[in-house]
């Protein structure tokens, strides 16, 4: 099977779906696909969830159930199967799964809002994968109680539990030497942004000239549905983060020595050698490509 980018013809905005290994699309799949399309879900969200029936229907063939046959059983053996690691690996005593519990219920959550969106539509077996909780009734209230008000809510039957553990975070030291071996004001002013004020890439990447205002020591993060490179704010409104003097120099600097005459809106744009910029004038989104300049910059002060 593949997970396949697709472009609307209309609207020109992405969207993935899924396609069988005979080269056609799988339609249940791309019913729940589309729908989130349509309710405007960000395109990562739609590719994750279209990986993970794709995890899910190979899981159905290799264990021949249909989809509108399966049960929590078969939910349990899909958990089973994706933790099992590769017949060619050999599992020590105290080894682990080969994906981690979060990683699985990431993948357990596309699988239940799909059966979910199918209970919606009058599927049986769909609505039996779909679990009620009813809220208690005693003194203690939930934050969002007011929201329910008692009436019963879905929840996940199948659930790993996931060990809590503090997000791992560069010390200051390190930040140091990866801002000193940046060769380019570009690369260093995109991570010192991200390291001062906290920003996603995707909010980074989404700047425009607008969002820094210098006489006032901010940034506006505002979201946008029409990014070029397809960056997203993740916000419902706009925000205002504040930021030091030493960036806001930071800025002018590469404003003046590195952007020139590049006719960009976008703050982050494509340095004239192309670096590592696919296309001039934009730099893409990616959690992915971000990591792995930090992670070759760090590398190559140690």
């Amino acid at each position: 099977m593949l997970v396949q980018r697709v472009v609307m013809p209309v609207s020109g905005r992405e969207s993935w779906t899924l396609l069988g290994d005979d080269g056609e699309v799988v339609e249940p799949a791309e019913r729940y696909l589309a729908y989130l399309a349509a309710i405007e879900r960000s395109p990562h969200t739609v590719r994750a969830y279209a990986v993970s029936l794709k995890l899910w229907f190979e899981f159905l063939g290799h264990a021949s159930v249909g989809w509108d046959e399966a049960g929590v059983e078969d939910v349990a053996r899909f958990v089973a199967w994706l933790r099992a690691p590769a017949g060619n690996v050999i599992v020590l005593a105290d080894g682990t799964g080969a994906r981690e519990p979060a990683t699985v219920n990431r993948y357990l959550a596309g699988v239940f809002g799909f059966y979910d969106h199918h209970a919606r539509t009058g599927l049986q077996v769909a609505a039996g994968l779909v679990s009620w909780r009813r809220i208690s009734r005693g003194s203690y209230k939930p934050f969002l109680h007011h929201v329910t008000k008692g009436r019963p809510i879905p929840v996940r039957p199948v659930k790993l539990h996931v060990p809590p553990r503090a997000p791992r975070t560069l010390e200051a030291e390190q930040i140091v030497a990866i801002l000193a071996a940046c060769e380019h004001l570009r690369d260093r002013f995109l991570l010192s942004l991200l390291a001062e004020t906290g920003m996603r890439v995707g909010q980074a990447l989404g700047l425009r000239h607008a969002d820094f205002v210098s006489r006032k020591r901010e940034v506006h993060i505002v979201p946008r549905a029409g990014n070029a490179n397809g960056a997203r704010a993740k916000l419902r409104s706009a925000a205002v983060v504040p930021v030091s003097v030493p960036l806001v120099r930071l800025y002018s600097e590469y404003m003046h020595v590195e952007y020139g005459g590049i006719d960009s809106d976008y703050v982050l744009s494509g340095c004239r050698d192309n670096t590592y910029c696919p296309e001039p004038g934009v730099i893409r989104t990616g959690h992915a490509q971000l990591l792995v300049i930090a992670m070759t910059l760090f590398r190559s002060t140690t």
